[in-house]
């Protein structure tokens, strides 16, 4: 966490008030902006840039990282992660989760839900972005030293705002791409709008601007992770080639070309849907290539980033103070606890909690974002230390007590399932308890095992396969504590590349990556179908046996028992806060990463008075227990708690509408409508089947 001081001078606001586009790829700046006036000195360049910052820092919290088109689109709808609540309650989230139920509901689907009409969008915010990129880049091109700038032979404070102002809009475009797909394309600050450009085509200009730009600048330093660097531009650029490489889901009619006009040609999967088909470019290896480039340049720069020895030191330092950056990260985007602005991770993506708005022990915690129950049982293997940080089936009341999260169709913790677990506000030494969505934890937008398994990716589709088992043991060494068996789970896949996939699912876990990977990868269908089956086969074993047995050993049951406990007094722990636990004998322990704060330790909580049981023990949650067992149980106090049979009860939720009407084969609409207003100021329409009045 990290309090970001924002110095926007007035000159900095106005010249960045205007945005633009064009309809066309040109990169040579027209702006009349004086750019040896406008900086000609380092303060007020920077105060324009912290101002281009702060349009960023706002469509990351309200739209792309938290709240918004990511609140909707990214953190449920894969193999791994699902939304709690029942379909037909929430049928703006649930429809884009389904790929509109394969695509026979794009046409009635409202945009304005989630995507907002303009100044608010997603698109409207994201161009503002880009506008304000665009006016610092454009006044830079038109110094009369831009020229000896660009053959400089190592970085200087212009460069490396040159440079920032080029990662920053190439970011955007990202977004924007990942979002809607085709968009207009404007790198000229007071260009008239245009029409839609190939994704294509904005891919390979940003990327070549990226590295044009990425040797001019500085390494991430240990306290200014929330600028962009040369670390970053060189991650970025690994990112982008990925993705241009990947497949994607592309409406018809749009030319198709690459960075340079030339007509481009696609390898295409399954069938045509609603005039759009999912591929990828026939030159998918070159692009794979200056992903291994990039991602290799990256490595050599990482400046204050580095690979923690555990995978739970990064979580542990988000949420250790709100004073610094965490050691992997290589861009942070910072919020500050208490702020009045909206900090939504925690709330949307973190351990649920049941608490009010207001002065709770924590305040509410949605839990948006929920875990698909035969992945946690049936795919994470049970000694990955990556599974109870990322995954918890307790949550907390909001009054000082922990609680299970059933599997009943809801939110916060009383209902809902298995929830995401790495953004847990009973963490923090000082926790925020006067309101919701203000913990101050910060969004780690790019961190260093991204690029490990990046590359791990590009090696292996450039046929360098030594270096991909390299950077993969690396992740998956560290989450099986130095033993990974990588050979072996690598013959467990189809190819190293699923298995490069797959392990990036593992360590991106609840974060609401997987989505978008599997999509890319070209994945998506078989891994779709393989947890559609394995749902189904969960759901049969449990309404006909009671429980059901996955291949890894572990049991699901439709019941298990608890009681609960106070893990001082009783159990001679420290705290309340439990870490990582390998003892699956111990029913307070594990599964690790739960259990509640100290909260007595808090001013103004009085709930320990009369009862300190704060924490909840589980008996039979991953093995079926015998008849003599749950005597001795029930005989020790713990009590019958409903488990497996509420998701047979709701089978319709978990297993019916889970996908709806995908048949695997058609091409997947995944991306969002454009909102009226923005098809009527742009002067364009709505593609993959989505209504354009």
């Amino acid at each position: 966490m990290k309090n970001k001081i924002l110095n926007i001078a007035l000159f900095g606001a106005a010249l960045m008030a205007t945005t633009s586009c064009s309809d066309f790829l040109d990169t040579k700046s027209v702006s009349t902006a004086d750019g040896d006036f406008v900086f000609s000195n380092m303060v007020t360049a920077r105060a324009a840039m912290d101002g281009a910052y702060s349009e960023w820092h706002g469509a990351i919290s309200a739209h792309i990282y938290g709240d918004g088109l990511f609140y909707a689109l990214d953190i449920a709808g894969s193999d791994i992660m699902r939304h709690p609540e029942k379909y037909a309650n929430q049928l703006p989230r649930h429809e884009p989760e389904t790929f509109y139920e394969g695509g026979a509901k794009a046409a009635t689907y409202n945009p304005v839900t989630y995507g907002k009409e303009a100044p608010n969008s997603p698109y409207s915010v994201l161009f503002s972005v880009i506008g304000k990129a665009n006016a610092i880049a454009s006044a830079i091109e038109n110094m009369s030293g831009f020229a000896d700038m660009e053959k400089q032979d190592k970085p200087s404070n212009l460069s490396q705002l040159y440079g920032e102002a080029i990662c920053l809009r190439a970011s955007a475009y990202r977004e924007l791409i990942k979002y809607y797909g085709d968009v207009p394309y404007q790198s000229v600050f007071g260009v008239a709008a245009g029409n839609l450009v190939g994704r294509d085509s904005i891919y390979d200009v940003i990327i070549d601007d990226v590295l044009k730009v990425a040797p001019l600048m500085n390494p991430v330093a240990k306290d200014n992770k929330n600028y962009f660097s040369k670390t970053y531009a060189y991650a970025l650029v690994g990112r982008l080639a990925l993705e241009a490489a990947g497949y994607q889901t592309r409406r018809g009619d749009i030319n198709r070309v690459d960075g340079k006009g030339n007509a481009l040609t696609f390898e295409t999967k399954g069938t045509e849907n609603n005039g759009a088909t999912y591929g990828r470019r026939a030159d998918w290896r070159n692009l794979y290539q200056t992903a291994k480039t990039a991602f290799k340049a990256c490595l050599d720069n990482l400046g204050a980033c580095s690979f923690s020895d555990k995978y739970s030191t990064l979580f542990d330092e988000m949420h250790a103070s709100d004073n610094g950056y965490t050691t992997e990260a290589i861009y942070e985007e910072p919020f500050s606890q208490g702020a009045s602005g909206n900090d939504p991770r925690s709330y949307s993506l973190g351990r649920p909690s049941s608490g009010g708005s207001s002065k709770s022990y924590p305040c509410k915690a949605y839990g948006q974002g929920r875990i698909n129950p035969a992945f946690y049982y049936g795919v994470f293997d049970p000694n990955d230390c990556r599974r109870d940080l990322s995954c918890t089936v307790t949550g907390s009341t909001g009054k000082g007590f922990e609680k299970v999260i059933t599997f009943g169709m809801g939110s916060k913790a009383d209902a809902g399932g298995i929830s995401c677990n790495k953004f847990d506000e009973c963490r923090q030494p000082t926790v925020w308890t006067a309101n919701q969505r203000r913990s101050g934890i910060n969004a780690v937008y790019m961190r260093i095992s991204e690029v490990y398994l990046g590359y791990a990716e590009a090696c292996a589709m450039t046929g360098d396969e030594a270096t991909a088992k390299e950077y993969l043991a690396k992740i998956r060494n560290r989450a099986f504590n130095g033993n990974g068996n990588v050979d072996a789970y690598i013959s467990s896949k189809s190819s190293l590349f699923e298995a490069i996939i797959d392990e990036r699912g593992f360590e991106f876990a609840g974060e609401g990556d997987r989505r978008w990977t599997l999509i890319r990868s070209g994945l998506l269908p078989e891994k779709i179908k393989y947890i559609k089956d394995l749902t189904a086969a969960m759901i049969n074993g449990l309404k006909t046996n009671g429980y059901y047995t996955f291949e890894n050993g572990n049991t699901i049951s439709n019941v298990i028992y608890t009681k609960m406990v106070d893990p001082k007094k009783e159990m001679g722990m420290k705290s309340r806060l439990v870490g990582e636990c390998t003892d699956k004998s111990n029913p307070v322990t594990y599964p690790g990463w739960r259990g509640q704060k100290d909260w007595e330790d808090v001013s103004g909580f009085t709930g320990y008075a009369s009862n300190s049981k704060s924490n909840v023990a589980i008996k039979g949650l991953f093995e079926k227990l015998s008849a003599d067992e749950i005597a001795a149980l029930k005989a020790d106090g713990y009590g019958e708690q409903a488990w497996g049979s509420d998701i047979v009860k709701n089978a319709v939720e978990y297993s019916d509408n889970l996908f709806l009407g995908y048949d695997y084969q058609k091409a997947p609409i995944y991306l969002f409508p454009f909102s009226p207003n923005t098809m009527a100021t742009g002067g364009f329409k709505n593609g993959y089947g989505f209504a354009n009045e």
